[in-house]
């Protein structure tokens, strides 16, 4: 059973019988420890897709299952439940400083606001980003932001991490430590998927294409060849 599974999603925002729709029977299943990146030009439908993998948007066709549930379920507490979407805007409610953001959502679930504090803190040393814990969110430049963004999503230890162009407004010479980062958040278990418009951010990851609402390349992982273990005599 996959971690995330996308079954033949249907997605469209016209009623017009002609319209191709965002998403036409896009199919994708995502396991634990993956980098996933889905080009598309703009506007293929990189956001909608993206935003309906988190259950953010629901499909109007197929479905999409994290753990094998259906996340339209009753009950199924979406962006709580495994699936962290990486959200790049700050709130202004939610404190001054870049720590606050970090803090609130583990003060909302009930941990002290020591504890909260703890863990923003090593979030963003996992994310190389500990001297950002201080600065206000405006003050960060595209890179530190989406670092930011990450420990912010990391923190309330998602299974998935879906993330939107990760690279937007990244300078070209810091996007090759960006992409160490997710392939190391990688290897650590969390399954993360990603939109790019720039093919040059593909390299280590399983790469599909979307194109005219058809999500294009290998669908599901490729497995291991079994070896049978020899009966010793």
């Amino acid at each position: 059973m996959s971690l995330l599974e996308l079954d033949r999603v249907e997605k469209s925002f016209s009623s017009a019988p002609r319209d191709p729709g965002v998403l036409r029977g896009a199919s994708l299943e995502v396991e634990a420890g993956e980098l996933i990146a889905v080009w598309g030009l703009r506007r293929s439908g990189r956001s909608t897709f993206l935003r309906v993998a988190g259950g953010i948007e629901a499909p109007d066709a197929g479905a999409v299952r994290f753990e094998g549930r259906d996340l339209r379920e009753p009950g199924h507490d979406v962006l709580g439940g495994g699936i962290g979407y990486c959200r790049r805007s700050f709130r202004p409610s939610e404190g001054p400083h870049v720590i606050d953001h970090l803090a609130i959502g583990q003060v909302a679930r009930g941990a002290s606001l020591k504890r909260a504090l703890e863990l923003g803190h090593a979030a963003l040393e996992r994310v190389e980003a500990g001297s950002c814990a201080a600065r206000r969110p405006a003050e960060l430049d595209p890179a530190e932001s989406i670092r930011v963004a990450i420990a912010r999503t990391i923190v309330l230890r998602p299974r998935v991490l879906l993330i939107d162009e990760p690279t937007i407004g990244v300078d070209l010479l810091v996007r090759d430590s960006l992409l160490a980062l997710l392939l190391s958040l990688a290897k650590d278990g969390i399954a993360i998927v990603t939109t790019t418009g720039d093919s040059t951010c593909l390299s280590g990851a399983r790469a599909l294409t979307l194109s005219e609402g058809e999500l294009r390349g290998t669908p599901a992982p490729e497995l291991a060849p079994v070896v049978p273990l020899r009966r010793q005599a």
